[in-house]
């Protein structure tokens, strides 16, 4: 919620609100003609709090949940991709795993976000209207449309029932899926929270590259050497797109990067970069030989994907909790427009 006080200056936001009903704390106030060159208001202030409240109400959200959503829901739309290509070149084994993976992931992506929200009516109550303004309606859609599909085609290749089908709901579970793996990074960066807002450009790109190498790090688990090529690349593509993604958002993102560095997401950041480096390598190149490289430099790409989803999380509720994300940013930008 945003609260207005004297002198025109909001105090709080909420941390999950649209960045555009931010409040603007310590606002210089200027004279009836907007002359430039006025003193500040009221002091510096020493980022601890205002007034005895903080800047933004933290997320809500449960790390194991959302963050679990966010990864749970990257592999599976990645593993759809995935999946179709290898149904159009031959490569059954490969095709089934990523199947199943995405049928595994959307079930538990729907089931930490259920959980989340505390009952499932939650859930349904949001498919009662279509919001296009809203990350989440559009994202609540694009899993109805995403689940059955993913659902009839790994329950059609396990059991062999209704082929035809089974390949048309590959192909359709494909076409959406790209819209699975990225849509949750507008989702949290359509929130007043420094450190997901300030990276929305570059935030679906890092999403979409941790999404393909989680998949191709479980099509290298799951699929022998000789088909698991799709998945060796798209685990190494995947990696330089979500690291290169990664650098460039930290390097626009000024102050708010700062979380994304330090602390526990600073721990899992690191992490990630080592468990993606570790499996493009181990698994892109050793892989096309070695099984055992296959499959170690899978499980990495797998737990570097998972890292990268946590270290975002985590860095967003960090930057939420400390007020000088929210408020040196806000005034650097009031003193460039005003001079």
């Amino acid at each position: 919620m945003t609260g207005p006080v004297r002198d025109g200056t909001d105090v709080r936001a909420d941390a999950t609100s649209p960045p555009e009903r931010t409040a603007v704390v310590g606002a210089r106030k200027r004279g009836r003609r907007g002359r430039r060159g006025e003193q500040p208001m009221v002091p510096d202030a020493e980022f601890t709090s205002y007034y005895g409240r903080p800047v933004l109400n933290k997320p809500t959200w449960h790390a194991g949940d959302i963050a679990g959503y966010l990864f749970l829901g990257g592999l599976a739309g990645a593993s759809s991709i995935l999946a179709a290509g290898a149904q159009l070149t031959g490569r059954r084994a490969l095709a089934r795993s990523c199947r199943v993976g995405a049928l595994v992931g959307i079930s538990g992506s729907l089931y930490a976000l259920v959980h989340d929200l505390g009952r499932p009516a939650r859930f349904l109550n949001m498919l009662r209207t279509v919001k296009p303004s809203s990350p989440m309606s559009v994202g609540t859609w694009i899993l109805m449309a995403y689940g059955p599909a993913a659902g009839a085609a790994a329950v059609s290749d396990l059991t062999g029932l209704l082929p035809r089908a089974g390949r048309a709901a590959t192909l359709g579970a494909a076409v959406v899926g790209p819209a699975v793996a990225s849509y949750t990074a507008v989702l949290v960066a359509d929130t007043a929270v420094p450190s997901w807002h300030e990276g929305h450009r570059e935030l679906p790109f890092v999403f979409v590259g941790s999404a393909a190498a989680a998949a191709g790090g479980l099509g290298m688990i799951a699929a022998p050497v000789g088909e698991a090529g799709p998945a060796r690349r798209a685990a190494v593509l995947g990696g330089v797109l979500e690291l290169a993604a990664a650098k460039r958002m930290e390097a626009g993102m000024g102050l708010a990067a700062e979380p994304l560095r330090t602390g526990k997401a600073g721990r899992l950041m690191r992490a990630a970069k080592a468990l993606t480096v570790t499996g493009a390598l181990l698994g892109g190149v050793l892989g096309r030989k070695s099984r055992v490289a296959s499959v170690l430099g899978g499980a990495a790409a797998l737990a570097g994907s998972a890292c990268t989803r946590f270290g975002v999380f985590h860095a967003g509720v960090a930057s939420a909790e400390d007020p000088k994300y929210t408020v040196v940013p806000q005034r650097e930008q009031l003193d460039r427009r005003g001079g």
